[in-house]
C-alpha cells in the first residue's frame, strides 16, 4: 500500500487542484482519454470497446496531453478499452506527471502483475480504479472478485498509487449481494470503494429493484463513514445518488465539454462516453472559448443521466452560474 509520504503528497496535489478549480472555472478538472478502444474482455453491458483497434501511437497521444496541459488541466484518466494493452502507457503517464497534472487509470485488472504494478509506481501513476462486477463470472460480465482478488492482494502489496475498487448494481447483474462481498473486500485490503449504478447503453438510468435497493443503502452507509478523498472522484454524492436510485431525475447543471472532457481515440472531444458526437470537435483545436461555451449549455440528457463522473466533477461548480441559452443535444 502507498506510503505515508507518498499519501501525504498526493493529497496535498490534489487539495491544490481542488482550490485551483474553485477560483477559476475556465479549464478542465479531469479527462478521460482513449489511448486503445481494443479490450481484452467482452462484458455485456459495455459499448466502449472493439476487439481490433491498434493503439494510437506515442507521438499522437502525446501531442494530445500536452494540449491538456495548455487548457490548465488538473486530471487525466486513461480510459478504454482496455488502457493497459497500450505498449507505451508507462511513458504517456510520466508525460502527464511531467506537466504537473494527475495521472489516473481506470483498468479491468487482468493484466496486473507484479512487475507491472511496479512499473506504474516508477511512472508516478496517481490512482487506479477497477470496476469488479460480480463475484462470480457470468454471460454479462468476466470483472469478478473470483478472477481479480489475486490481482488486488498484489496491489496491496505493491502498489504506492491509490486504489479505488468500484461494485456496481444493475444493468444485468445478476446477484445484488455480490456488490457487498466486492465492497467489504475491498475495505480489508486497505483500498477505497463506491458503489455505482450501470447505466443502460445510452447512459440512462434504470431504477433499482428492492433487493439491490437494500444493498446499496448498506454498502453507503459504510462508504460514507469515512472521508476517501482521491476516492471522491467516483463515490456517490448522496442526494444525487438516491434519485438514480429511486429512478427519479436530478436538477443540476452538466458542465461536461468544459470541466469534464471524454476525448476518444480519434481525439474529439466529446460529453462523455455515452454522448459521443457532441461537440465533437478535435482535442487540438479546443479553446477556452470552447470551455466558456459549454459551461453554460444545458444538457438535456442530464435529468436522467447515471454518469457519476460527469457529475461529481460538475457538482463543485453547481452553486455559480445557472446555464442558459437551450440545450447542446
Amino acid at each position: 500500500m502507498p506510503s505515508l509520504t507518498a499519501t501525504a503528497t498526493r493529497s496535498v496535489r490534489a487539495g491544490t487542484k481542488f482550490l485551483r478549480g474553485l477560483v477559476n472555472t475556465e479549464h478542465p478538472l479531469l479527462v478521460h482519454i482513449v489511448p486503445i478502444r481494443r479490450c481484452n474482455i467482452d462484458c455485456g453491458y459495455c459499448n466502449e470497446y472493439d476487439k481490433v483497434s491498434p493503439p494510437i501511437s506515442f507521438e499522437v497521444m502525446a501531442r494530445r496531453i500536452d494540449k491538456l496541459a495548455e487548457l490548465g488541466t488538473s486530471v487525466v484518466a486513461f480510459s478504454g478499452g482496455e488502457p493497459m494493452l497500450h505498449p507505451q502507457l508507462d511513458d504517456l503517464i510520466r508525460r502527464i506527471r511531467r506537466h504537473g497534472m494527475m495521472a489516473g487509470l481506470i483498468t479491468n485488472g487482468y493484466f496486473l502483475v507484479e512487475k507491472r504494478i511496479k512499473e506504474l509506481n516508477e511512472a508516478g501513476l496517481d490512482y487506479l480504479q477497477i470496476s469488479i462486477d460480480n463475484v462470480i463470472p457470468d454471460e454479462v460480465s468476466k470483472k469478478s472478485l473470483k478472477v481479480l482478488d489475486p490481482k488486488l492482494q498484489l496491489l496491496a502489496r505493491h502498489a504506492e498509487f491509490q486504489v479505488n475498487i468500484n461494485s456496481v448494481l444493475g444493468g444485468g447483474i445478476k446477484n445484488p449481494d455480490d456488490a457487498r462481498t466486492i465492497n467489504r473486500r475491498a475495505r480489508e485490503l486497505g483500498f477505497t470503494t463506491s458503489i455505482g449504478i450501470i447505466h443502460d447503453g445510452l447512459g440512462q438510468l434504470k431504477p433499482l429493484a428492492p433487493p439491490e435497493r437494500a444493498v446499496y443503502d448498506e454498502v453507503s452507509r459504510l462508504i460514507n463513514r469515512k472521508s476517501q478523498v482521491l476516492a471522491n472522484i467516483y463515490s456517490g454524492i448522496r442526494d444525487f445518488q438516491l434519485n438514480l436510485v429511486d429512478g427519479k431525475p436530478n436538477d443540476w447543471w452538466c458542465r461536461a465539454g468544459a470541466r469534464y472532457l471524454y476525448i476518444c481515440e480519434r481525439g474529439l472531444v466529446h460529453y462523455c462516453s455515452q454522448q459521443r458526437g457532441a461537440p465533437g470537435i478535435p482535442i487540438e483545436k479546443y479553446t477556452k472559448a470552447d470551455i466558456v461555451r459549454e459551461f453554460n449549455a444545458p444538457k438535456s440528457c442530464a435529468p436522467m443521466c447515471t454518469i457519476g463522473c460527469v457529475h461529481r466533477v460538475s457538482f463543485m461548480d453547481h452553486w455559480r452560474r445557472p446555464q442558459t441559452g437551450g440545450y447542446s443535444i
